[in-house]
């Protein structure tokens, strides 16, 4: 097939409609659910489509991508919610730290962080793990790099890589990838890519920089013993609301670090419950197991989609219960029992902390929305073929032109979940004109490429920067650094596993 005309018409429409949402968010400073509205209407009515089938197109491909996302969000966020507020998340520090050497210190921070970075938003893992980094440095009387970086690697892999986190899944659904065979490649990469960029990155550069933290900070965590998860979420929260709004707040990501505040007061009304129940905490089996517990029926379902015949009774079974969905209601389930009832909340106080779980990831899920709807107008202009041409043309497999768009759109608007919500959008229609493209690690290519380089366009260097009272140079050497080692070992483990899988 032939390039043509009407193909360079719909790619310089494409382009003008991202370029309207880059321009909007990072110039104008317009909200990311109106940049993506607008850049759907520029690039859907520029390449022919009536206003009609504009609006058509955009609300269906908004109710599709809600209906395969937005209920997972929710679930993964309550329990988060309840991980947190039980002191479930403390108690995974508390127990690894420990029982671990100062040697190892960076290890078991990395660790902790993928753990509780299972279900938890990027920022409230920071909110939760800062007071546990300072406490952690002083002990070890090390920089606050030394153990940061790891723990920051371990959050960030985890929110790019690994579902539920909204990242993921929202490449998932766009190219109807498989969540069980991409779950199970996303943890093969992630600890090979943590141990890169946390442990070995920030054992090297803790070396180099030794930033001093703000003393209030420092005094605050020193005097304050932590009693729970609520209680250590409590005491920072005016802070990360403060430094979280000292950075664009065009990020998609970081619109949870923006309502932080919401969530920690929600957790300060609750630290006089918790307070004084330091005893009454899960215990770490308790709180892994019911971490784990979606993961591994999400992972049992893609195993026995590979072993198992069709009509084998185990694997129908295994193929519901490990079904995304239902997996995270009854990991939702568990937890209430395992994080709310067994530690003594009423059932009245497990149902408000669900309720309030769901406000701080309205706008996320809104987002998420209007990024399908802006898939859905390219699918409908026909873009996916003219795609396919240029990269026949430009011999790029479909991995690398996942992440490299991911990547461009990543340093322009400083978001990674509007970098994925775009590159997944222009990838998806491009699939089904390429034969042999596996799709799974086409969505982690593209959560790669989303966490290239943050910079000073993202709210989250600026609260990385502030909470580690670092000056720009040193966040850049330390925290933009590891997002970029994270992105380029990942999509270099990504290329590798797609030789042998």
């Amino acid at each position: 097939m032939h390039w043509t005309a009407h193909d360079t018409s719909l790619v310089v429409w494409a382009l003008i409609g991202i370029a309207v949402v880059v321009v909007l968010i990072t110039q104008f400073k317009v909200h990311p659910f109106i940049s993506l509205i607008l850049g759907s209407g520029v690039s859907g009515l520029g390449a022919g489509l009536s206003a009609a089938d504009v609006v058509k197109n955009f609300e269906g491909g908004f109710g599709s991508t809600l209906g395969g996302v937005g209920i997972l969000v929710a679930l993964g966020t309550m329990l988060g919610k309840l991980l947190a507020d039980s002191g479930g998340a403390d108690r995974v520090v508390d127990t690894i730290v420990s029982r671990t050497s100062e040697r190892r210190l960076p290890w078991a921070m990395a660790l902790i962080a993928m753990i509780i970075g299972i279900p938890l938003f990027f920022e409230i893992g920071v909110v939760l793990l800062i007071p546990v980094i300072f406490l952690v440095a002083r002990r070890a009387q090390t920089s606050v790099v030394r153990v940061g970086i790891p723990a920051l690697a371990g959050l960030s892999v985890m929110h790019g890589l690994v579902p539920p986190h909204p990242g993921p899944l929202i490449a998932i659904n766009a190219l109807h990838a498989d969540l069980g065979q991409t779950m199970a490649y996303g943890l093969i990469i992630a600890i090979p890519t943590v141990i890169l960029a946390g442990p070995l990155y920030g054992g090297w550069i803790g070396r180099r920089v030794r930033p001093t933290p703000p003393e209030r900070l420092v005094a605050q965590f020193a005097t304050e013993p932590r009693a729970t998860g609520a209680t250590t979420a409590a005491t920072t929260a005016s802070t990360a609301a403060t430094t979280a709004r000292l950075g664009t707040e065009s990020d998609t990501d970081t619109l949870t670090a923006t309502t932080a505040e919401t969530v920690t007061e929600v957790e300060t009304v609750t630290e006089v419950e918790t307070v004084t129940e330091v005893d009454r905490r899960p215990s770490f089996g308790i709180t892994l197991a019911t971490v784990l517990l979606p993961v591994v029926l999400m992972l049992g379902k893609a195993l026995a989609d590979v072993l198992l015949g069709k009509s084998n009774g185990v694997r129908t079974v295994l193929d519901f219960v490990g079904d995304p969905l239902v997996a995270l209601l009854l990991a939702v389930l568990v937890a209430m029992f395992t994080f709310g009832y067994l530690r003594g909340f009423s059932r009245l106080k497990v149902n408000e902390l669900l309720g309030l779980s769901l406000a701080p990831i309205a706008a996320i899920v809104m987002i998420i929305g209007a990024g399908g709807g802006f898939k859905q107008i390219l699918v409908s202009i026909g873009i996916g073929a003219a795609l396919g041409k240029a990269a026949a043309a430009s011999h790029l497999s479909a991995l690398a032109l996942g992440w490299l768009i991911a990547v461009g759109i990543r340093l322009a608007t400083g978001s990674a979940t509007v970098a994925t919500v775009t590159a997944a959008g222009l990838m998806a229609p491009l699939v089904q004109h390429m034969d042999h493209v596996n799709k799974p690690l086409l969505a982690l290519a593209i959560g790669s490429g989303s966490l290239f380089l943050s910079h000073v366009n993202d709210a989250g260097f600026w609260l990385v920067k502030e909470y580690f009272g670092m000056t720009v140079g040193q966040t850049f050497k330390t925290w933009s650094a590891m997002e970029t080692i994270i992105s380029v070992v990942s999509f270099v483990m990504i290329l590798g596993l797609g030789v042998v899988v």
